[in-house]
């Protein structure tokens, strides 16, 4: 009985420190602090709406805004896609000698190549083409980010000068200077496109 009773109050110790005490603890350090972070990264539009999370990419398809990478998210039987839903974030799973990937990355290459008025023969980034590990990465790269610019500024009605000093203004470089390369937020970039008159 009396190892059943010392037993019983470190487990009700360990649940109140544990399972109580230290996620208070840890949640009111980050709202504190880290608030955006703690609040999963929202981003409101200009009329204060929510309109997404600089965190996870959204299926922009309008030729009007510059596109993420595919998304790979499936359902968890891998039975339907489910494109740029965070509920189902999944890689593909397919190598780079599977067929149905290379099919894949082939038919994107040439939608991306049409969609942006290149040459059959042009380079498309990689970016494009393939999905990233979780299907939600919201950011491309300069590279895509460039070769979409005159497609966004031809059908805004804009100067592709302006659009490529908002691809410039909205680049973050890489962490720490050194870590990973520069790339564009796309959801973020899309909303200063909305800004211009």
């Amino acid at each position: 009985m009396k190892l059943f009773g010392q037993s019983l109050r470190a487990t009700i110790f360990l649940v109140f420190v544990c399972g109580i005490l230290y996620p208070v603890a840890v949640t009111a350090v980050g709202k504190l602090f880290f608030s955006g972070q703690a609040n999963g990264t929202l981003v409101r539009g200009s009329n204060g709406q929510i309109v997404g999370s600089t965190l996870i990419a959204q299926g922009f398809k309008d030729p009007k805004y510059f596109h993420p990478r595919p998304s790979a998210a499936m359902t968890p039987d891998g039975s339907a896609a489910q494109p740029y839903d965070a509920a189902f974030s999944s890689a593909s799973n397919l190598g780079p000698d599977n067929s149905a990937q290379i099919k894949a990355m082939t038919d994107a290459a040439t939608a991306y190549r049409l969609e942006n008025h290149l040459l059959p023969s042009a380079l498309v980034p990689i970016d494009a083409v393939t999905a990233s590990g979780s299907g939600l990465d919201p950011d491309i790269s300069l590279a895509n980010a460039y070769l979409q610019a005159p497609r966004i500024a031809e059908v805004r009605h804009i100067n592709p000068d302006r659009v490529k000093a908002l691809i410039k203004e909205n680049t973050s470089k890489p962490q720490m200077g050194f870590l990973g390369t520069s790339r564009i937020n796309v959801l973020r970039l899309n909303l200063a496109l909305d800004k211009q008159p």
